[in-house]
């Protein structure tokens, strides 16, 4: 089995090779504007053969940018980008775009058959206050001559010295756009795709808001109809496990499980909280969506050290059953409530 590489672009990124491939670069320094509240990505993020199964900066939401941790509300901070939701104004423009700034790695290895990186953040807001610190680890590892996987750890830990509050558009009053977490965006080739859950296949619109522990987007790409399968694996620790998920397929192709759709969450001053996912990747089609995911699960690493994981405990906003950040899924057929994520 092919052993993974690794090379730092010192003050840019790391790029993960599988052979002659390059899986993924891990773009740490962003050059993006603040608007787009700067952060890290994976972009482009490849199948073995060296089919591209992301999308980096789309005209539609520019923010967007291949596979990205990204909350949109992190009290009034946006750490997404782009505008705010604003419940009876919808979109608004704000000064409040934060940057997750990078620290430091605090390890990069490649051996025994794998690669992996930790990494150190501060989330600065625009008004340039220090509110979290975090660290991430990076995990990429083959599965079969078709696939590969990518663990996905963070911690949080507020430094604000007062509650945080992360929520979503639906948190705030927005009907079924609980998007927030680790997003991925997909080639403009896969719209029109199809998502698959432990329960079948559907579109965007059918899925979105459901509960799973697991969800994959199988799509095509233009020139040689070649199908590809990008998946992700909600680790059964998470707060909220199984999440509400964000899908898309109609207007363009992302998937995104979202701890935050309609449950707010607490972390107190001096507290943190840790989420873990996998992410498969293959040259594979819909059918193969449940051994990935089974392959997926099976790879995720344990826990790292360095925090506790934080319980969920609802906010002021989202503890009234009546109150919008208690607003359950939407079921299939429902109005979306708009496409704008």
């Amino acid at each position: 089995m092919t052993d993974l590489g690794i090379r730092h672009d010192i003050g840019s990124a790391l790029a993960v090779r599988d052979g002659r491939t390059e899986l993924f670069r891990y773009v740490y320094h962003p050059s993006t504007p603040e608007l787009e509240s700067p952060k890290p990505y994976l972009h482009p993020l490849r199948t073995r053969s060296g089919r591209t199964v992301s999308l980096f900066r789309p005209w539609d939401h520019r923010w967007h940018k291949g596979i990205a941790w990204s909350l949109p509300v992190v009290g009034e901070e946006n750490f997404w980008g782009g505008p705010t939701y604003v419940h009876g104004k919808f979109y608004v423009q704000r000064d409040n775009n934060g940057t997750q700034r990078h620290r430091r790695f605090t390890g990069i290895d490649a051996s025994h058959g794998k690669v992996a990186f930790g990494h150190e953040l501060d989330w600065i807001t625009q008004a340039g206050a220090r509110i979290l610190t975090e660290h991430r680890t990076l995990t990429a590892r083959i599965l079969s001559p078709g696939a590969w996987a990518l663990s996905f750890e963070t911690c949080l830990t507020n430094v604000s010295g007062q509650d945080i509050v992360i929520g979503s558009p639906t948190t705030r009053g927005r009907e079924n756009a609980g998007y927030g977490g680790l997003f991925w965006r997909g080639p403009r080739s896969f719209t029109g795709g199809r998502l698959v859950t432990p329960d079948g296949v559907g579109s965007g619109e059918e899925v979105r808001g459901q509960h799973h522990a697991w969800m994959a987007f199988a799509g095509r790409h233009d020139g040689n109809g070649a199908p590809s399968l990008i998946l992700m694996v909600d680790h059964a620790e998470n707060p909220h496990h199984p999440p509400q998920w964000f899908a898309r397929s109609e207007e363009f192709a992302c998937l995104n499980p979202a701890p935050f759709f309609s449950e707010e969450f607490l972390i107190p001053p001096g507290e943190n909280a840790r989420f873990r996912y996998g992410i498969g990747v293959a040259d594979a089609d819909a059918d193969e969506a449940a051994g990935l995911a089974s392959a997926v699960r099976e790879s995720l690493a344990p826990a790292a050290p360095g925090g506790r994981r934080a319980e969920a405990k609802p906010s002021a906003a989202a503890a009234g059953a009546a109150g919008p950040g208690s607003r359950p899924g939407r079921p299939p057929g429902a109005p979306n409530g708009g496409a704008q994520p």
